[in-house]
């Protein structure tokens, strides 16, 4: 669903990413782990095409989108949801969630946008700057789902959140993993997070990917050694 084929990106003159290459298949969700500073934002806007790529290729669903604009890339069927969420404040829940429809057939917020994120039915008349930060990255990442893409980006989702709001995200991602055939990319610090939600972990450092491992395979201590500083 998502392939990722030698990707460099650069902040002008200065190398970011060196050669990032990796394939999320369809219902897999990867987590991208690795501290402060050593990539991760750098990646996901390079997939949105919000930094562009000097060299490499992103396939979605076996398209090209290597060069396209980011709403090219919304249209051809990636989400994202940055960090520090960047919803709408003066809007309500509802119309937040809205705005995601704009790529979508239906212009109708889905049932089960609500039944993933009930605290989102009950807010839905308030507004977004008036929800908790867990509440808002929930809405963000509501607003995401209703354009029904096949690739989820999510760029430090438990960032600032606490606990119980946490394990709340952890289980939406896994029940929207029943329900749709989607590939969910998440960046993340929280080795607990990724361990609940990702089938394949990876980290980054320095701009490049230097470990890979499945769940199930996963050394807590290993991969944490990469993460403390």
């Amino acid at each position: 669903m998502l392939n990722v084929k030698d990707i460099f990106v650069a902040y002008g003159q200065s190398e970011a990413l060196h050669g990032i290459s990796f394939e999320g298949r369809k219902n897999e969700t990867i987590a991208i782990m690795g501290r402060n500073g050593m990539g991760k934002t750098t990646l996901f806007k390079g997939l949105m095409g919000v930094l562009p790529l000097k060299s490499g290729r992103i396939e979605v669903n076996g398209q090209d989108v290597s060069q396209e604009e980011s709403y090219r890339r919304v249209a051809k069927g990636i989400a994202y949801v940055p960090q520090g969420r960047m919803i709408f404040p003066t809007l309500t829940v509802e119309e937040n969630i809205q705005t995601g429809l704009e790529n979508a057939r239906n212009k109708t917020v889905p049932e089960e946008i609500y039944a993933l994120f009930p605290v989102l039915w009950e807010m839905r008349r308030r507004k977004g700057g008036n929800l908790s930060g867990g509440q808002q990255q929930q809405l963000a990442i509501a607003r995401a789902l209703v354009a029904d893409p096949k690739v989820l980006l999510l760029d430090e989702p438990t960032e600032g959140i606490q606990p119980s709001i946490i394990k709340d995200i952890a289980k939406a991602l896994n029940e929207i993993h029943k329900l749709r055939e989607i590939t969910i990319v998440v960046s993340e610090q929280v080795l607990s997070f990724a361990m609940d939600v990702a089938d394949r972990l990876f980290v980054i450092e320095g701009g490049r990917l230097v470990h890979e491992v499945t769940r199930e395979e996963t050394d807590i201590g290993h991969v944490k050694a990469y993460l403390s500083v």
